[in-house]
């Protein structure tokens, strides 16, 4: 069976139908190509997603226009109203952001994968002109006219454009001959929940430390709040050695006890994905636009990996949209302006955390000195702040 639209998206996670649900909404006819399984395979019945995600404005806005925002469960979304940073030592420098100095509602939102997940799936079935295929892409076919997409039961889909939003081993990517600089970070992010003793308050913490790694704490709904451990792998292997009990022990002592005594959410899940950072040489090929973790990989210190994703459907949403009459969704003029309008914003973020995971993991003194005068000075600089909180929230100063 041939199976005919204008965008090909190939992809499961949110991203991916993310820009389904965009380009059904213009108007154009979308085939979704998924596996099979389940998403929201992070969570446990009745308990707390570990995979959460701290999305920006760029995320916010195109959630809500696409009417996926307002169909989540409000109760299950955690507003951050204050971001604390602390470098390492007993001297270590601080840096803080609060709503009210940045002028805004909310710094960011922590959202479970599932409770996106979700309300992204009962969009689309209400979505016009699309198709959501479950199947797996054996073969990728491109020509001056069309691309095809041929699937392991003998079915094809062709559209104009393919949209490759599957993931950091991208087989879209592969298939187009695009190349990869990889560097593993030699870390593992360890994620898990925990029931802690004071209230957050709505504040998100992160610690840099040089020989524990990063660690992050972000609210959760009610006194809960989520971990997120860049740790070294050896540390990370211990850590995943023992209970959950034992690593919230070491999350408080690490933390300061900012937050009191932390305890396990039950049923208790704690997960481990290993970090890398992954530059594909192009985001574009011939009918084929990369998005999401296909086409960018970054360290999730910043906690900006889903909001770069986010911000790729925007601005191929936008390149598609405002082309002329007389191109087809897959022109290479359109790619290209997709491809230029991400440039800045992608190369800005894999520098910035790659730059940041580099300064803060040296153990030199000199330099551990530097990095906690530089946090301090930035945080005595108003003009400054208000211009990195402002690209945090995917705004322009």
């Amino acid at each position: 069976m041939q199976i005919q639209s204008d965008v090909c998206v190939i992809g499961n996670g949110a991203v991916g139908k993310a820009a389904a649900l965009g380009f059904a909404q213009a108007g154009l006819s979308v085939s979704l190509l998924a596996p099979a399984e389940a998403v929201g395979a992070g969570k446990e019945e009745g308990g707390w997603d570990v995979r959460v995600y701290a999305l920006n404005h760029v995320a916010n806005e195109l959630l809500a226009s696409l009417k996926v925002w307002s169909a989540m469960d409000a109760s299950r979304i955690a507003p951050v109203d204050a971001m604390i940073v602390k470098g390492d030592g007993a001297q270590g420098g601080r840096l803080d952001f609060d709503a009210f100095g940045a002028r805004t509602g909310a710094l960011a939102w922590i959202v479970e994968d599932s409770n996106l997940n979700n309300a992204l799936d009962a969009a689309l079935k209400f979505a016009p002109n699309t198709r959501v295929v479950n199947g797996r892409a054996t073969r990728l076919r491109l020509d001056l006219e069309e691309a095809g997409v041929e699937l392991d039961n003998g079915d094809v889909l062709t559209a104009s454009l393919v949209v490759g939003a599957d993931g950091a081993q991208s087989w879209v990517r592969g298939q187009c001959d695009i190349g990869l600089d990889y560097r593993s970070y030699g870390q593992q992010a360890i994620v898990a929940n925990f029931e802690c003793e004071r209230p957050h308050q709505g504040a998100a913490y992160q610690w840099f430390t040089s020989e524990q790694g990063i660690v992050a704490l972000l609210p959760l709904p009610g006194n809960r709040t989520s971990l997120v451990w860049s740790a070294p792998d050896a540390l990370a292997q211990n850590l995943m050695a023992g209970s959950a009990s034992a690593l919230a022990e070491r999350v408080g002592a690490v933390s300061g006890h900012v937050l009191g005594a932390l305890t396990p959410v039950q049923p208790e899940v704690v997960k481990a994905f290993p970090l890398r950072l992954m530059r594909p040489h192009a985001i574009i090929a011939p009918r084929v636009a990369l998005i999401g973790d296909a086409a960018h990989v970054v360290h999730p210190l910043a906690g900006h990996g889903m909001n770069l994703g986010f911000a790729d459907v925007v601005g191929l949403l936008r390149a598609v949209s405002q082309r002329e009459s007389h191109r087809d969704c897959g022109d290479e003029r359109v790619l290209g302006r997709y491809a230029r309008s991400r440039k800045e914003d992608i190369l800005l973020m894999q520098a910035a955390t790659d730059g940041l995971e580099r300064l803060f993991s040296s153990t030199l003194e000199p330099v551990r000195i530097a990095r906690n005068i530089g946090l301090n000075l930035v945080n005595k600089l108003p003009v400054l702040k208000r211009a990195l909180i402002s690209h945090a929230m995917g705004k322009r100063s």
